[in-house]
């Protein structure tokens, strides 16, 4: 049973992985990262494709090797950030949210420009 719902968290992450390539305020390591933990606990032919996958492979290795993140996601990540508080402001949102959406992106960029280069 828990490896049932396993395979299904770690489907649903990697399909939301995959929606992250095309929309920029949707990230799309972290949902790779979650499918990989998923998988090497339920599955292990599923793990090991998404883990050669030529696509998806690459960033969780870095990650699980090293703890990086490559250069190119990192400014995505940072333009996303960027775009989603540009999106509140457009739709009205008051400063409270934005300051709180703010410190949480600020925090979280922080971390990402402090892991090494892929």
């Amino acid at each position: 049973m828990i490896r049932a719902i396993l395979v299904i968290i770690g489907l649903l992450s990697l399909a939301l992985g995959v929606i992250g390539i095309f929309l920029p305020i949707m990230p799309t390591v972290p949902f790779l990262l979650l499918a990989a933990v998923c998988f090497a606990n339920a599955s292990e032919r599923l793990h090991s494709w998404l883990l050669s996958h030529p696509l998806f492979g690459p960033p969780i290795q870095d990650w699980n090797e090293r703890g990086a993140i490559g250069r190119n996601a990192k400014w995505l990540a940072t333009a996303s950030f960027a775009g989603s508080i540009g999106i509140a402001v457009l739709l009205g949102f008051g400063p409270v949210v934005l300051g709180v959406q703010a410190f949480g992106l600020i925090g979280v960029a922080i971390f990402i420009w402090s892991r090494p280069d892929a």
